[in-house]
């Protein structure tokens, strides 16, 4: 029976030749399919690790401008430049105390009423049923 494969002819060649050289074919054929995939995917990978390295270096360009944007010196000089802003004075520092009696000098406010801080933790309120308000939507 397994002689048979061996010897049996079609056309002239042996069925055994005919079958493997199609084998052959098709792993060739596949081989080359499958480099080609591989070589596209390589080169997406080169394209993406590029990209990423020049996203890092923007990063890093907007990290030195931020560093730069954000200086004290240059901060300060802008602020007394556009906004006649100074450092706070020794004279501008005050207390709480300071602040409520500087509220009832200004002429026509009224005073406010001292508040009174309890150092007591405080239970936060149950309510018993709380009404439902559906969201209303803003016009432009």
């Amino acid at each position: 029976m397994i002689s048979v494969i061996f010897t049996h002819r079609t056309r002239g060649f042996r069925t055994l030749n005919v079958l493997l050289t199609s084998m052959l074919v098709v792993l060739a054929v596949g081989v080359n399919l499958a480099k080609t995939f591989a070589g596209k995917e390589r080169t997406e990978i080169v394209r993406t690790e590029r990209e990423i390295r020049e996203e890092a270096r923007q990063i890093r360009v907007l990290q030195a401008e931020v560093a730069h944007l954000e200086q004290p010196e240059r901060l300060e000089r802008l602020s007394r430049a556009y906004l006649a802003m100074a450092p706070v004075g020794v004279q501008q520092e005050t207390t709480v105390e300071g602040l409520y009696a500087a509220s009832l000098r200004r002429p026509g406010a009224a005073a406010p009423a001292p508040v009174q801080v309890s150092t007591e933790p405080v239970a936060p309120a149950i309510e018993a049923e709380a009404p439902t308000v559906a969201p209303t939507r803003e016009t432009p």
